[in-house]
């Protein structure tokens, strides 16, 4: 009989998710005429540039033509995107890579799996808490990271708390991890770390052998410029790291899915005999059995936020999404909560009024003031005393989502 993968046996049958959405539906069903504003979820609500519509536009008509027509895209990308890449998030801020060093892909969260097939099952990993939950995820389904203990946590895992009083800032692990996941601007904290802070992470990762992971994402809300935008504006980092970035929170990409790897070809990772093995040419290789490319279409859209029209309507709409951050953030703090994150993200931290916890206050803001939020202990055990807010809903609908909280709090 066929055998199933049962790693993924383990994933727990009520992510929070789904435990979001059955008590949201229970609510609407008994609220019918109920006007819910979500401040819960990550998708965003502003329409695509029209930079990279009109891109899409002109691509389609060339798909209509022979002479101009595109069947399966590169492996890693077209060049036209990858150069563009190139030029404005990295050149642009002193970081010197190759094109062949960037991959195209169809979205970090698939990606931030997928990766995984390139490293063995019993790698130890660490994590910091409170966390975006794929990056536990991606390490359950190939063994890594253990098994699920009362407490939430994973029996393999080393977890590397964000707190108040480190300002959401890990402190550097005092054994040796072999894999260690960080993402800044960080989700669901909004924390984002110094040059100097990060060069620590990249001066452990050379020390001890180890591979980070860093998840870029979000780093276009970056306010500072002062601030890395890229873990590869630290000496010695391509040696160490792979990095992550995404189109969706930039230019509202949720929906048409593309964003990027970059894996330098400094990088390297051992075989049990101890060979050195090149994980840009083994993810070439692994991308090459396994991988169609993203479309002509999606990938002249990507190039068109790069264009002076499409970096100008990007800006707005991060603006748009940081000025809800803005009002949200003040209103609530006037009404006496805690909060942190929503300068250089697209998400608040808040804690919770004490005596309740994270899934009593979703379900009473649920219920008073009709507004969706997301409990903090989806992101791990220290978030059990918090709620994350998004800023991606419209301004007037944060606007009245304050003036509701207020009401009920």
């Amino acid at each position: 009989m066929a055998l199933v993968n049962e790693h993924l046996l383990k994933l727990p049958n009520n992510h929070f998710l789904l435990d979001m959405e059955k008590k949201i539906n229970t609510f609407k069903v008994t609220h019918p005429k109920a006007h819910l504003i979500s401040l819960g979820t990550g998708d965003v609500t502003r329409p695509l540039p029209q930079a990279s519509i009109d891109a899409m536009h002109k691509a389609i008509d060339e798909m209509g033509c022979i002479d101009s027509f595109h069947g399966y895209a590169p492996e890693q990308g077209y060049s036209f995107l990858t150069e563009a890449i190139l030029k404005h998030d990295y050149a642009a801020r002193g970081v010197s890579l190759e094109p062949g060093e960037i991959f195209i892909n169809d979205g970090t969260k698939r990606e931030v799996g997928d990766i995984g097939d390139l490293l063995r099952h019993d790698n130890s990993i660490g994590v910091t808490t409170p966390i975006c939950p794929i990056y536990i995820v991606a390490n359950v389904t190939y063994g890594r990271a253990g098994t699920p203990q009362p407490d939430g946590t994973w029996s393999n895992v080393v977890y590397l708390p964000c707190l108040p009083e480190n300002n959401f800032i890990p402190q550097i692990p005092s054994q040796r991890i072999d894999i260690i996941y960080l993402s800044f601007p960080n989700n669901p904290t909004g924390a984002v770390i110094t040059k100097n802070e990060l060069k620590k992470w990249v001066n452990y990762a050379i020390a001890n052998d180890t591979l980070i992971m860093y998840d870029a994402a979000y780093e276009a809300y970056i306010q500072d410029p002062d601030l890395p935008h890229s873990i590869y504006e630290i000496k010695g980092a391509k040696k160490v790291a792979i990095e992550f970035r995404s189109f969706s929170k930039t230019a509202g990409f949720t929906g048409v899915r593309c964003g990027y790897t970059v894996i330098p070809k400094e990088l390297t990772a051992g075989t049990l005999a101890g060979q050195r093995i090149s994980l840009n040419e083994l993810w070439k290789r692994r991308i090459a059995a396994r991988n169609n490319g993203v479309s002509y279409i999606t990938q002249r859209a990507a190039e068109a936020i790069y264009s002076p029209e499409g970096k100008k309507q990007i800006k707005e709409t991060i603006a748009y999404y940081m000025h809800n951050a803005q009002i949200l953030k003040e209103g609530l703090s006037h009404a006496g909560l805690q909060i942190y994150g929503g300068e250089h993200a697209p998400y608040l931290w808040i804690r919770i009024p004490e005596r309740t916890t994270a899934w009593k206050f979703f379900e009473q803001l649920l219920y008073e003031a009709q507004t969706i939020v997301t409990p903090g202990t989806g992101f791990g055990p220290e978030g059990e005393n918090y709620i994350r807010l998004s800023t991606f809903a419209k301004y007037e609908e944060c606007q009245e989502a304050v003036r509701r909280i207020r009401k009920c709090i």
